[in-house]
């Protein structure tokens, strides 16, 4: 019975059937041709040498030259062909758990190391690509060879095959003894690789406070303790290796010195003619090579079976927002967004939603304030649909968020976080992300509202500059308004700003305001901040506060009485005022 996690894997060849028809043919003729190598030695023997025929040697030679040549075009044009095909079935491989790690929401990245991810999408699906490019193929020769070599040698001498045979099934034995063994070690392997990947994106990405907290020293210990499980977990690994691959092997060349002594007492009795012996062991001989391979592969299966079951573990993990069967048509939005009654845990025990109410009206701009924790953040997941909320609707223009396209809903609302990503490619690129058609007109407008001319002309290429890895060769506040620059340039009908000016000095956030008011009027934009002055300049603001709407109004009456939006910016400003 075929292991579950390789039944699912063989769906990915069906596309290939036809190459790889293909590939096992050109196996198949190369088998046959290498298998009349040995053969040709009992001629060489008993009709060549020692009947004295030259002319038999001629052919003999000649023959063995062909054969060889032919063999060996065979190999490598079957192995060129193989090597292609597994790579484009193990980047489907690898192209389906990247698509599927696409659908997965924040829930699954907020309890999930990136290195472990990592090191499922490159590590695991490499070893696969390794076994898959370099063993399989010459197991389906091996096994062909084999099968051949068998009866060849069957068919030579059975009392000889039969001593031939005699340790295989010890050997068999301690091939599946170990097997067993050794994916628990590659599992452990695998786990401690995927920490120390974790280690070093953890501890790189925050260098400067490893650096400013002294603690380099500290940080270097724990990479060496890591890296010291991984040794101990590779020394487990390598020793179980050497044993399920190794010892079965060791055995059979015991095999080796009984058809010496058996074949030799045959050949002296003259039941045996000396040829036959010769070919008997070159069959034998080439017997090891697929036999060791074979089990080889055994020892690579194994480890090929824990990475598939730690990418089907991903690929299993089900995506919590799924496009509807049949989704309702866009043909415009208004831009109402509303939140009706909507509650959201985030697997955390306290809700970070709980019965939240908000209509935000087509071209309004309301303000979201309240204390870090209160589930702010959470809104804009909300209304791009990121997550789903647990009990309650999100709608936009009435429509339940659950029945439209994701395409459609993320192609009217845009998004601009607190920190924003960007890639390593030029300015402009950056900026075009969400909309690589747009004009230079329209790049240069984005560029205009988002306060980004004065920074642009002081790059050496302009537009054209390269942003460094993660873009950290700009300051966080120019990486908000390189995402401002964005946002606005995919021209949405709803706008949230994430924090989006917290980084800003008080003139750029000014400026950035002015921006995207500009292009925003007569649409919505949703302002999630911690800045007064950005909350001032909503139409409305409500107030979110232990998981709930505890005040809503506007802004300057707010700031007119005693209320919780007062409060809280009397507070910051208070704040500001003792730092200052």
């Amino acid at each position: 019975m075929i292991d579950p996690h390789f039944r699912r894997a063989l769906t990915y060849l069906t596309p290939y059937w036809g190459r790889l028809t293909l590939v096992l043919g050109l196996s198949l003729v190369s088998t046959a041709a290498s298998l009349l190598v040995p053969l040709l030695s009992r001629w060489l023997v008993d009709d060549a040498i020692l009947g004295g025929d030259r002319g038999a040697l001629r052919t003999v030679v000649v023959s063995f030259v062909g054969v060889t040549a032919l063999g060996f075009g065979l190999n490598v044009w079957s192995g060129l062909r193989y090597t292609r095909v597994s790579a484009d079935i193990l980047f489907d491989m690898r192209l389906a758990l990247y698509r599927h790690l696409q659908t997965l929401s924040p829930r699954f990245y907020a309890r999930t190391r990136f290195g472990d991810i990592m090191s499922r999408l490159n590590t695991d699906i490499g070893e696969i690509q390794r076994v898959a490019a370099e063993v399989v193929l010459a197991w389906v020769g091996n096994v062909l060879f084999l099968v051949g070599a068998v009866g060849m040698l069957a068919v030579l001498d059975l009392r000889l095959f039969l001593v031939g045979v005699a340790l295989l099934p010890v050997s068999v034995w301690a091939l599946v003894h170990y097997r067993r063994r050794l994916e628990g070690r590659v599992a452990t392997l695998r786990d401690r690789s995927a920490d120390i990947g974790s280690f070093l994106i953890e501890t790189l990405q925050a260098v400067k406070l490893v650096v400013t907290a002294n603690a380099q020293e500290r940080e270097v210990r724990r990479f060496k303790e890591r890296n010291a499980e991984f040794i101990d977990a590779l020394m487990a690994m390598q020793w179980t290796s050497y044993l399920s691959g190794g010892l079965p092997g060791a055995v059979l060349s015991g095999s080796s010195a009984l058809v010496f002594f058996y074949g030799g007492l045959r050949v002296i009795d003259d039941t045996l003619t000396l040829g036959t012996l010769v070919a008997f062991m070159a069959y034998q001989m080439r017997l090891f090579g697929p036999v060791q391979a074979l089990m080889g592969l055994y020892t690579s299966l194994a480890t090929v079976r824990v990475s598939l079951r730690r990418v089907h573990e991903i690929l299993d993990v089900a995506p919590e927002v799924v496009d509807p069967a049949t989704p309702t048509v866009l043909s415009s939005v208004r831009g109402e967004v509303q939140l009706d009654d909507v509650s959201l845990s985030f697997d955390r025990g306290a809700p970070v939603l709980e019965h939240v109410s908000v209509r935000v009206a087509p071209g309004e701009c309301l303000a979201i304030v309240g204390p870090s924790g209160g589930g702010k953040s959470t809104v804009a997941d909300l209304v791009l649909r990121l997550v789903d909320p647990d009990d309650g609707c999100v709608r936009l223009d009435g429509h339940d968020l659950r029945t439209l396209r994701l395409s459609d809903l993320r192609s009217h609302i845009a998004l601009v976080d607190q920190e924003p990503s960007m890639f390593h490619a030029s300015v402009a690129d950056n900026i075009r992300y969400a909309r690589p058609d747009a004009t230079d007109a329209a790049l240069h407008a984005a560029v205009q509202a988002a306060g980004l001319e004065a920074f642009i002309a002081r790059l050496p290429d302009g537009l054209d500059t390269t942003v460094g890895e993660r873009g950290a060769a700009f300051s966080a506040g120019e990486r908000q308004r390189v995402a401002v620059a964005r946002a606005l340039l995919a021209d949405p009908a709803v706008l949230v700003l994430d924090e989006a000016t917290a980084a800003l000095d008080p003139e750029s956030e000014r400026r950035i305001i002015d921006g995207y008011e500009a292009v925003m009027r007569g649409r919505t934009t949703i302002l999630i901040t911690h800045r007064a002055s950005v909350a001032r300049r909503a139409d409305r603001v409500v107030v979110l506060d232990g998981a709930r709407i505890v005040e809503a109004g506007v802004p300057g009456e707010l700031v007119e009485r005693p209320s919780r939006f007062a409060d809280l910016f009397a507070v910051h400003a208070a704040g500001s005022t003792e730092q200052g």
